[in-house]
């Protein structure tokens, strides 16, 4: 009787421990890995409005493209440039932003802001997706607050189990 106590409280324990830790996984949906980097900044901008494309580690000219703006260049040996986004832009539209360097390509999405900048209740809203991963870094970091309540809350359910699975001696005589 007491190894079914103590089994009850360890999955008790871990399944607190499952509920309180962080997804550690991403799913990628994009296929674009390349040897260099690159970025589109902001990845969310009104119709109209100017982006900056960057790149690095490539070591030829890149080509960027995409339906919401004119095709450009960035120099062999430039980091950076600028583009305008067509005003005739779609609100609430992802449009694919592809860059070419040498013989590899990859790609990003734009998305076009609902609302129009004279309107600041209304911009921008961009469309709610999931979460875009795969590309670059992770903005997620320990943050001690929550690791300390994640903590607090398991230690405490830990205890519970225990005082609730532990036999009472004034439990018998009833």
């Amino acid at each position: 009787m007491g190894a079914i106590r103590v089994a009850s409280a360890a999955l008790l324990g871990v399944t607190a421990l499952a509920c309180t830790a962080p997804a550690a996984h991403a799913v990628v949906t994009d296929n674009s890995v390349t040897s260099f980097g690159f970025s589109v900044v902001p990845s969310t901008i009104a119709a109209g409005g100017q982006v900056t494309l960057r790149v690095d580690n490539c070591n030829d000219d890149t080509r960027v493209s995409s339906g919401v703006f004119d095709p450009l260049t960035i120099p062999k040996g430039h980091s950076s440039t600028t583009a305008k986004v067509d005003w005739d832009a779609k609100p609430g539209a992802a449009y694919r932003v592809t860059f070419t360097c040498g013989g590899e390509s990859g790609h990003t999405d734009l998305t076009i802001a609902i609302g129009h900048p004279s309107d600041p209740t209304h911009y921008p809203l961009p469309v709610q997706r999931g979460v875009h991963a795969g590309e670059g870094g992770s903005a997620a970091g320990f943050d001690l607050k929550e690791i300390g309540l994640g903590a607090a809350l398991i230690a405490g359910s830990l205890t519970v189990a225990h005082h609730f699975s532990r036999r009472r001696p004034s439990d018998d005589n009833t």
